[in-house]
């Protein structure tokens, strides 16, 4: 039997809440992005979520593989675009087809999440809901279930909504900042002695900022980036819609009436051709009432570019057998297998070759990937896309 999470004698506590079972807890994994800024390997027809970088399996497998012993298989929920769903189906089996939502359209994270909410809450209004990107890449997973499950703790108990950030290690402009505070409540303290992890009221959310900013934010200490992990009762997070975006939380009314009728499909259709695009951290994160932040002691990357990809694989993939260097160092070399690289004299560059497509980038620059993408679209070249 899975572990069952029990509540702490929390004071001023929202409700008294019954003790959560793992069969309430659910997980919802967003995969409808395309990943432009790691092209040209991820494209409209395999997004990064779904490619196996490493070898040792695609993105998104691994981030249903880590939720093992935390959540249910049957509870966890996948939303993706038409394109992705025929691929979670190839490459996730486990996962019930019910549970697997399509988007019409992309319209960034809220309405991402405003639809999972409306089936996950119909199917059982007392959930607490985990809610993840499909992409991340993050070692020592034992400690991740642990943050996990410290996080539907202070979830369950508080009433709050909970996020968990990653104490930065360098000044980092890529990533989003959460400000934490100094917290001595017992839910901080109970937290801490049960799991070994520490959680934080939320003082407030900072964009990507540049270079200057992101120094201090280091030296501050009590800055953590933004990994985009959520954690939270269906209940609560449907009353900060409300309170936040009561448009968007009427939109998801709308579609849970609809959710296992004929109607269904069409109501989303509809719902998606005017809802506009937001993310959940502008709509409801920052304006939330009562938001905490727990501090996740393992090694996580968004994956977000090639720079990321490399801290991962220079340490923990071996040389392949046809990248060749001579007079080289710190070069990232992708390809397919039957093809040769030969690296010479260059130093802290990234090249990435597909069948149609090259990619030479100086390290440290590969952020500006995405803008080689927006030409493409500029120029009508959508093959490439």
């Amino acid at each position: 039997m899975m572990q069952e999470f029990s509540n702490l004698a929390i004071p001023n506590s929202r409700t008294e809440s019954p003790r959560v079972s793992s069969q309430n807890v659910y997980a919802v994994i967003m995969a409808g992005g395309i990943g432009s800024r790691l092209w040209p390997l991820s494209r409209r027809k395999l997004p990064k979520q779904f490619l196996d970088i490493f070898g040792d399996g695609t993105m998104i497998a691994k981030t249903v593989a880590r939720l093992s012993g935390v959540v249910p298989t049957q509870n966890i929920f996948i939303v993706t675009n038409k394109t992705g769903k025929a691929l979670v189906r190839k490459q996730l089996p486990t996962i019930p087809r019910k549970n697997i939502l399509v988007e019409p359209t992309g319209r960034n994270t809220a309405p991402c999440i405003a639809l999972a909410t409306a089936f996950i809450k119909k199917q059982d209004p007392n959930a607490v809901v985990c809610t993840f990107p499909a992409d991340h890449l993050i070692q020592n997973e034992e400690m991740f279930r642990q943050t996990l499950r410290a996080a539907i703790e202070v979830a369950e108990c508080t009433g709050a909504l909970v996020t968990i950030g990653i104490k930065p290690d360098r000044p980092e402009t890529g990533y989003g900042y959460i400000q934490a505070e100094e917290n001595h409540e017992e839910i901080s303290t109970s937290i801490k002695v049960r799991f070994g992890i520490h959680a934080h009221k939320v003082r407030t959310f900072a964009e990507k900022p540049d270079y200057e900013t992101a120094k201090g934010f280091l030296a501050s200490g009590d800055f953590l980036w933004n990994s985009g992990i959520f954690v939270w009762r269906v209940e609560s997070i449907s009353r900060e819609m409300q309170r936040c975006i009561p448009q968007l939380y009427m939109d998801m009314q709308v579609i849970m009436d609809a959710v296992g009728t004929r109607k269904e499909k069409k109501t989303i259709e509809s719902v998606y051709s005017w809802v506009h695009p937001i993310s959940i951290d502008y709509a409801v994160m920052e304006k939330a009432e009562s938001v905490y932040v727990l501090e996740g002691a393992f090694d996580w990357s968004d994956a977000g570019s090639w720079d990321e990809i490399m801290k991962f694989k220079l340490s923990d993939t071996p040389e392949d057998e046809k990248v060749f260097m001579y007079n080289s160092k710190n070069v990232l070399a992708v390809k397919p297998k039957h093809k040769t690289i030969a690296v010479v004299d260059v130093d802290d560059i990234l090249v990435v070759e597909t069948e149609d497509a090259l990619l030479i980038c100086r390290r440290g620059q590969s952020q500006d990937v995405k803008h080689i993408v927006d030409m493409l679209k500029r120029k009508q070249l959508e093959e490439h896309i």
